[in-house]
């Protein structure tokens, strides 16, 4: 027979398993429903541009999947950071998703912006490269990169280039390219790829270093492309060569993807992450992606967290390597 010590005992203890079950009940009631409203996917870029265009069409194929609206918010603003800022303050339940640039890793690591990428966002999907390259105008007497980098040594400093802001990709790669080839070149910083462009485009300065706002220049004759910065060369410039062909151990293709808040019920982020796979792979948007220049990187949720978590640590290293903090503190 039971003693009332050992009864209160147990009742006490299948009641506190009554309460886990109760509490982890409306989780998995959220799960099963999900998503019973249109989503917010955060865009940290401005409307027009090639990452809000793909994410747009990403967007749509994902909702077909979903069964829900995805409204996309362009929250521009600090090089991604405050789209970025903003989504990894939501809250972790689904409805608020959005594009995670891979920059995340160094401006985190600078002080741009105050979030963990390795502990307060939740990875879902990496979806496209970007097709960087450096052009000179037509009349440029820098007929190839072996030119450009011939005066750089006989004329350190003198050599100009545009590009979108300190710390971005498009600034790091050239200076990784400069220290590279044993050069130095005298960066002008611009507040976006635009501005950047049209003062090339009038030959204000030597040369632009950008993802492909160069290219309908290039195949208009106005623009010279010298290299590119990919693994391999971009289909539509077949002729032009990479860095890495050109001797300089140096890739740039800074691939973007599709994040959550860190927190996101398992059920749900399973459900995100196999309606982005569909979006990702889709013939709709490889052909978006086509037209922008943007190669098709995917990358499932996990294997595109350990991805950042790769960037993260080589990001520390190019930050010391190329003194980031002291160029960002000067402006």
């Amino acid at each position: 027979m039971k003693t009332p010590r050992k009864l209160a005992r147990r009742q006490f203890v299948l009641g506190g398993l009554g309460a886990a079950a109760l509490a982890s009940a409306p989780a998995r009631a959220l799960a099963a429903d999900y998503p019973e409203r249109p989503l917010t996917f955060i865009c940290p870029w401005p409307a027009g541009g090639t990452a809000d265009r793909s994410m747009r069409i990403i967007c749509q194929i994902a909702s077909r999947e979903l069964g829900q609206p995805i409204a996309l918010e362009n929250r521009a603003g600090a090089s991604g950071m405050i789209g970025t800022k903003a989504l990894a303050s939501a809250r972790p339940d689904g409805y608020t998703i959005g594009q995670i640039p891979i920059s995340v890793t160094r401006f985190s690591q600078i002080g741009t912006v105050q979030l963990d990428p390795l502990k307060d966002l939740t990875y879902l999907a990496r979806t496209s490269g970007q097709t960087f390259g450096i052009a000179v105008p037509a009349r440029s007497p820098f007929k190839s990169l072996r030119d450009v980098v011939a005066h750089a040594k006989a004329h350190p400093g003198t050599v100009t280039y545009a590009h979108a802001g300190i710390g971005g990709a498009t600034h790091v790669g050239m200076e990784q390219f400069a220290q590279a080839a044993g050069v130095k070149f005298n960066a002008i910083a611009y507040k976006g790829g635009s501005a950047a462009l049209q003062d090339v485009l009038g030959e204000q300065v030597d040369m632009l270093a950008d993802s492909s706002s160069w290219a309908p220049h290039v195949e208009s004759g106005k623009l010279r492309l010298l290299a590119t910065w990919g693994e391999t060369r971009t289909p539509r410039f077949k002729d032009t060569p990479t860095l890495k062909e050109l001797g300089y151990d140096v890739v740039v293709e800074a691939p973007n993807g599709i994040g959550a808040p860190k927190g996101l019920p398992p059920a749900v982020e399973k459900k995100l992450r196999d309606a982005f796979r569909t979006a990702v792979n889709s013939e709709e948007f490889r052909k978006v992606a086509e037209s922008i220049d943007a190669p098709v990187m995917y990358q499932d949720g996990p294997e595109y967290q350990k991805y950042v978590q790769a960037v993260y640590r080589q990001e520390t290293e190019l930050i010391r390597k190329l003194n980031l903090k002291e160029l960002m503190e000067k402006g």
